[in-house]
């Protein structure tokens, strides 16, 4: 009897290991995106943003609407970036017409709204869309990653961890400046890279 025990354990053992290289290469073939660096917008004013110019960086990145009701944000987005800033926020603005079609079609247009309306000088996207079958590959991960928190209207914030993932989500009426927003941004800028 205990012949025919070590038997089938060699039996199992061999089938395993014959069966492992081939399961791990499906899995490495199916693996999603691992994190947000691999992703990037093309310049409001020409040029590429690539997040992987920002990795091991926190980044919140807001699709933003210039004649939104919630435009004033965009102060707020400001304030995070003076803020925090220096000590390595990077904070992207993407805007888009997908809410109420609140954004002008014409990129110097965008442009003046957020800078002299605004005041603001953090980088913006060219338009893009976030939601939907058009939307921008990294609207299309994040709404992989964050089913349960998609964007729903203009001003929804999504903030990039250190390591790529996303570390925390911000709907529109969560304001830049919110005390839940500051936390997660000094959480992430104390974090060891």
């Amino acid at each position: 009897m205990p012949r025919m025990l070590d038997r089938r354990h060699l039996l199992l053992g061999l089938g395993s290991s014959l069966m492992a290289p081939s399961v791990y290469a499906q899995s490495a073939s199916l693996a999603p995106t691992t994190n947000a660096w691999r992703f990037s917008f093309p310049a409001l004013k020409g040029g590429e943003i690539a997040l992987k110019d920002y990795a091991n960086r926190p980044i919140l990145i807001a699709n933003t609407a210039s004649f939104c009701g919630f435009a004033s944000q965009l102060e707020g987005l400001e304030q995070l970036w003076t803020r925090f800033g220096p000590r390595g926020l990077m904070v992207l603005g993407v805007p888009s017409g997908d809410f109420g079609g609140q954004e002008a079609d014409n990129p110097a247009e965008i442009a003046q709204h957020a800078e002299q309306g605004h005041g603001t000088h953090f980088p913006l996207t060219a338009k893009q869309r976030v939601k939907g079958d058009d939307a921008h590959p990294f609207y299309k991960w994040a709404a992989a990653q964050k089913p349960n928190d998609l964007p729903k209207w203009n001003f929804h914030k999504y903030l990039i961890g250190r390591d790529g993932q996303i570390a925390a989500v911000f709907g529109t009426m969560t304001g830049p400046n919110d005390s839940r927003v500051i936390a997660a941004i000094v959480k992430e800028l104390d974090a060891k890279s």
